[in-house]
């Protein structure tokens, strides 16, 4: 879908890369190797970006550290497109509703790197979760966003004595 609308494949890398989990940060050698281009085609694009407003650009040494500027006007709704895009927002429908006590729903692993690798790993903080049902809904919901999805679950206490860093994980949904 996105594709059609944004015909370079290094754009969209990018967006999924930033917008995704804005607190992701990373600079063109690593996005080079991360993305397997060339870092021609790779700094085109950031300069675009950065150039719009979109991207904020930092030195540390020699090395220029791009991240999503998070008060572009346009951040919000770039960062709902991408959600779309992974498949997130269906995710989060699907599972959101009778499979137990939910407390909590991050997004972890190379998504919430901002690295579109097919694998949605998501973690849920609760209990006494229904992972026959869940199972069920993982298949649907992979079926809709043409993803592969897996689950880590965890207690509250659990996930309070684990150090899951910020750049690690993007909290989706929590329990109001």
């Amino acid at each position: 879908m996105l594709e059609t609308l944004i015909t370079s494949k290094t754009r969209i890398k990018l967006l999924l890369k930033f917008f995704l989990n804005g607190s992701t940060s990373s600079y063109l050698r690593n996005l080079e190797s991360e993305f397997g281009e060339s870092s021609n085609a790779i700094r085109l694009e950031l300069n675009k970006f950065e150039k719009a407003g979109m991207l904020d650009a930092d030195f540390k040494g020699n090395k220029k550290i791009y991240k999503a500027n998070l008060s572009h006007p346009f951040f919000d709704e770039i960062h709902q497109m991408v959600k779309k895009y992974v498949g997130i927002d269906r995710i989060i429908d699907q599972i959101s509703s009778k499979i137990g006590n939910v407390e909590k729903v991050y997004l972890i692993g190379d998504y919430a790197k901002g690295t579109d690798s097919g694998i949605v790993d998501m973690l849920l903080v609760g209990d006494n979760f229904n992972y026959d049902y869940i199972a069920k809904l993982v298949k649907k919901a992979e079926g809709l966003v043409k993803r592969k999805i897996r689950f880590l679950y965890m207690t509250a206490e659990e996930y309070k004595q684990t150090r899951f860093q910020q750049t690690d994980s993007l909290l989706l949904w929590e329990e109001n």
